[in-house]
């Protein structure tokens, strides 16, 4: 396709980036945010979509899974926290559910990172920044038998602006074998990461206005999480007469607590709406695929064949706490889910510019519910479902070519959302199972043009249709089920590279996105908050598609060659989203410069200086509308201690724009020396 492309690690390497997960900035119209703590998973942003923390944006590293199925946050929870960029390859981008080897979670996006296998110099860097930023980190790797042995780690501590500070505690370590290459060989690799920080979560913009908070200010301390994560995977693959081959297996074992109260005084008047939710999982799987080569009536022709599967075995809690003390239990499950998916593809090389891949793609999933304190939440549920894909390429002609593409795909919706019957805070409310695998169905046709020399340009117009964006709300226990929603775009990428030591990017992403049909539930909704226009106000009925980015842009300017000087310019935009369906509230538009200056010597030494939110950017990383209730609220006190407000309305709170904001200017300064 036209959107599709690879990145090399030693451009990701060349952005100044705050996370690590940001170095993902490279896609074409992604957004990478944080509205809460510097070890939880980020927030996604591509082709329209809140991706939240990962739905329908499949992420791999080295063959490996990231995005998690029944998590106890959200589901395809994507936490890449203990990825160290310098330890990636390669990035290698596909969108849209057009790929028979592509599967859940991937319907917007599909990325794979790829791990080095060897340092060219084995290196040590240390990093001294703003708010307290400490970075420590190693890499080296030797020659081991008939392979190479890499090990690196790193270790780091950060407190962040905040009034409150994060107080971030990282280790890292990665150990991984290779021999041979990618296409002949074989890696196994083994990952250790733990991480414990406080979180200031996003606030309403009442109390910021008011002088209630300081903008970075924090309503509940308390916040905050820790994560342990182990990981080890093996890969494999050979070419021969016929073709080629592959197969890789992983297991990865985690542990996540995470404490967060986004509604402050709605549910619990007294003590706050802290919850802690709770995530242990071993998740076990693999695949395999081989390729043919061969002809069909003299044209040549590739089918590839491929088998993967996935076990995961999940302990969830949900739990209402006081400054992470236990109060009350919500649910508790254990679940066991399981996948097994085939695929193939074939593709027809018609002419020397003309070339088909028609494929398809059949999954199966499976998975029990153990509710422990309500059975009637227990359960069994399973479900399949087919893919056809295609995509056609005609070209080049004048150094252009021309893509499309057409295909289904699908992503998992929570197992507990597939068996729940009554709402997890109230039994006596019945509430409906949603679908346990969701479709989608999407097209795309695209032009990439090298005309002029030294510049590729490519302009892809797609559209994505989505029967449900149903998902389980993890803060909740239940599920939340919207409409069918429909979007339709156009990515514009340009990269100019006039000589070796100058890099020029530019992007732009515009989408359309709205819901489908008309939301009655949330029209009755509006109707029973009526002479209270602090909580009617944004709940009325629309199509609007909650923080859905119609206007994305980015672009860059990075200098230099491998010794001397050298430095970046970024720019990022991420125009004004709705933020409630009705389109009352929106957010501001987010624009963000971060700038990078350094000197490499020929003996590997280097001193880089990252300067980040560069104009001192006073915005927002992440805007929410929804209700909330504090105990200045004049609601406040029609809700309690007796109620005097209707049920619905002090059940809902006060609407309001929720914000988190932008962490202020900042420096990172980095010595970095070899050995």
């Amino acid at each position: 396709m036209a959107s599709e492309m690879r990145i090399s690690g030693v451009t990701l390497n060349a952005r100044p980036a705050t996370r690590p997960a940001e170095v993902l900035e490279a896609v074409p119209g992604l957004i990478v945010t944080q509205h809460s703590g510097e070890g939880k998973a980020n927030q996604y942003f591509l082709r329209g979509y809140n991706l939240d923390h990962g739905t329908d944006l499949a992420i791999y590293v080295d063959d490996v899974p990231v995005n998690m199925r029944t998590h106890a946050h959200g589901q395809g929870y994507a936490d890449l926290n203990w990825l160290m960029p310098e330890t990636i390859n390669s990035l290698d981008i596909r969108k849209g559910p057009y790929f028979a080897d592509e599967g859940d979670f991937g319907s917007v996006g599909n990325l794979h990172i790829g791990l080095v296998d060897r340092a060219e110099h084995n290196t040590a860097s240390v990093t001294v920044g703003s708010f307290g930023y400490r970075r420590l980190f190693g890499m080296g790797s030797s020659k081991v038998g008939d392979g190479t042995l890499l090990v690196a780690g790193e270790g780091g501590v950060y407190n962040g602006p905040w009034d409150n500070p994060d107080d971030v505690r990282k280790l890292n370590s990665l150990v991984r074998y290779t021999q041979g290459t990618a296409t002949d060989g074989l890696s196994l690799t083994g990952m250790a990461y733990a991480n414990r920080w406080n979180s200031t979560d996003q606030l309403p913009t009442r109390a910021i206005e008011s002088g209630l908070l300081p903008r970075f200010g924090a309503i509940d301390p308390s916040d905050g999480g820790r994560i342990d994560r182990f990981a080890v995977s093996g890969r494999i693959a050979g070419t021969d007469d016929l073709g080629a081959w592959k197969a890789n297996g992983y297991a990865v074992k985690s542990s996540l607590d995470l404490y967060n109260n986004f509604t402050y005084f709605l549910s619990n008047l007294e003590f706050g709406d802290q919850f802690h939710q709770h995530d242990g999982r071993l998740m076990v799987g693999g695949s395999m695929s081989r390729s043919f080569l061969g002809s069909l009536g003299g044209l040549p022709v590739e089918t590839v064949v491929g088998l993967q599967t996935r076990y995961d075995a999940i302990d969830l809690a949900l739990t209402n706490t006081y400054r992470r003390d236990f109060l009350s239990n919500i649910r508790s499950d254990k679940v066991k889910e399981t996948s097994v998916s085939i695929y193939a593809e074939n593709t027809v090389h018609w002419t020397s510019w003309l070339r088909t891949t028609f494929g398809w793609r059949g999954d199966y999933y499976d998975a029990s519910v153990d509710s422990l304190f309500n059975a009637n939440n227990s359960g069994h549920a399973n479900e399949a479902i087919g893919s056809p894909k295609f995509r056609m390429v005609i070209g080049p002609f004048q150094q252009t070519e021309l893509f499309f593409g057409a295909g289904m795909g699908m992503h998992s919706n929570d197992a507990r959302g597939a068996t729940t019957t009554e709402s997890p805070t109230d039994p006596s409310t019945s509430v409906s199972p949603s679908p346990f695998l969701v479709r989608t169905k999407g097209a795309e046709v695209g032009v990439r043009t090298r005309f002029v020399p030294g510049l590729t340009s490519t302009v892809s117009l797609f559209s994505l249709d989505q029967a449900s964006e149903i998902v389980f709300s993890g803060d909740a226990g239940d599920t939340s089920a919207s409409r069918a929603s429909r979007r339709y775009g156009v990515e514009f990428t340009n990269e100019y590279r006039p000589f070796d030591w100058l890099d020029i990017d530019a992007d732009l992403a515009l989408t359309h996105a709205r819901f489908v049909g008309y939301d009655s539930e949330q029209a009755d909704l509006y109707a029973s908050l009526a002479a209270y226009p602090e909580a009617q106000f944004g709940n009325a009925a629309g199509n609007y598609i909650p923080n859905a980015p119609a206007i994305v842009a980015s672009a860059g300017v990075t200098v230099g060659e491998k010794t001397g000087w050298f430095g970046g310019l970024r720019w990022r935009y991420i125009g004004s989203v709705p933020l409630t369906e009705d389109n009352a509230w929106r957010s501001k538009p987010v624009s963000i410069f971060n700038a990078r200056a350094g000197y490499r010597t020929v003996d590997g030494w280097r001193i880089q200086l990252d300067v980040l939110n560069l104009f001192n950017a006073a915005t927002n990383q992440i805007s929410y509308g929804y209700g909330s209730l504090l105990k200045t609220d004049s609601l406040f006190n029609l809700c309690y201690p007796v109620p005097t407000a209707p049920a619905a309305v002090c059940q809902n709170g006060v609407m309001d724009a929720v914000v988190h904001p932008v962490e202020p200017l900042a420096v990172r300064l980095t010595l970095a020396g070899s050995f």
